[in-house]
């Protein structure tokens, strides 16, 4: 294969963004976007592999099956995962194939339904704290926790949503196919959602009622496919330190010894750009050469060292 492989990840909002009802048709030309912006990995030569967020979609199906309890029978959570990589990953084949027609390359597009496992001895399964799914009321929440042993937290005065564990991901199963599949010089749209949590228990895969943090999943892929370059995009075009006061400062290049330092002084929250920066660290300090941290419509100028944050060894 004459060129090198990168990952791009980035959030579920960027197809459904807060100020959208998050129609198929909003997605549609949010995918589109997106589909136009990732382009330009594949513009800059290399092949490519796309892994998204499902936030704000996998909460959408979670409340149609909760709605729908009485009707049919309830999904679990990491089907729901698994439905919103179907979908999602049918919007990005579709925008990804117009922008190659576009740009006159010629390249298969396929979505890989990826399952990604984790420890039953991870610390995240005694405490639980990712809410998911919609706002409940306290009736409904103390019935979910009788009939169900739901988690559940009451949140800043607007209801109370369940909270999953969010382990760490230690394997990606499919890792194999999706690396020979781009090193065929195929896109490839893996680990949607963060990939379907399951356990390996007595040589059986199960499912497991958890989410995998997206930024964790794709630096273990780009870890386990031998990736070049891993790209975050994100909502701001830079990262910064003291975001939001006088002496903010934006971050052109910075070391991992470096981020490290500023992870620990408390400037990258863990609601934010706390996650983003430790699958950076982890990706180069398994192997990786470079991380990028952009926003989509940035990125073109970032590629070309014109913007955004590099982290290197």
């Amino acid at each position: 294969m004459a060129n090198q492989i990168a990952v791009v990840a980035f959030g579920g909002n960027a197809l459904h963004p807060e100020h959208q009802l998050g129609t198929i048709e909003e997605q549609e030309s949010n995918a589109s976007l997106a589909s136009a912006a990732i382009m330009e990995i594949v513009r800059d030569n290399y092949e490519l592999v796309v892994i998204h967020g499902n936030g704000p979609q996998v909460g959408n199906v979670l409340i149609q099956v909760e709605r729908a309890a009485d009707e049919v029978p309830v999904l679990p959570l990491y089907a729901c995962v698994a439905c919103t990589q179907g979908t999602i990953g049918y919007l990005l084949t579709n925008a990804l194939r117009k922008e190659c027609n576009r740009m006159g390359l010629h390249k298969e597009i396929a979505t890989v339904m990826t399952t990604v496992v984790v420890d039953g001895n991870d610390p995240a399964f005694q405490t639980p704290t990712k809410p998911i799914g919609p706002f409940f009321s306290e009736a409904y929440a103390n019935r979910m926790i009788r009939e169900k042993g739901w988690k559940v937290v009451e949140d800043s005065g607007r209801g109370y949503r369940r909270v999953v564990p969010s382990p760490v991901p230690i394997s990606i199963m499919e890792k194999k196919v999706i690396q020979q599949m781009v090193e065929n010089q195929n896109i490839i749209i893996a680990c949607g959602g963060g990939g379907i949590p399951v356990m390996i228990q007595d040589n059986e895969i199960k499912g497991v009622e958890a989410v995998i943090d997206k930024d964790y999943a794709s630096s273990l892929l780009a870890q386990e496919i031998g990736a070049h370059l891993y790209v975050i995009l994100t909502g701001v075009a830079q990262v910064s330190i003291n975001y939001g006061k006088p002496n903010m400062q934006t971050l052109e290049t910075i070391t991992i010894s470096e981020a490290k330092k500023y992870m620990a002084e408390g400037q990258f929250p863990l609601g934010s750009m706390g996650p983003k920066i430790a699958a950076a660290i982890s990706f180069i300090e398994a192997g990786g050469k470079e991380v990028l941290i952009t926003s989509a419509s940035e990125l073109g100028r970032a590629l070309k060292r014109q913007g955004g944050t590099y982290i290197v060894r």
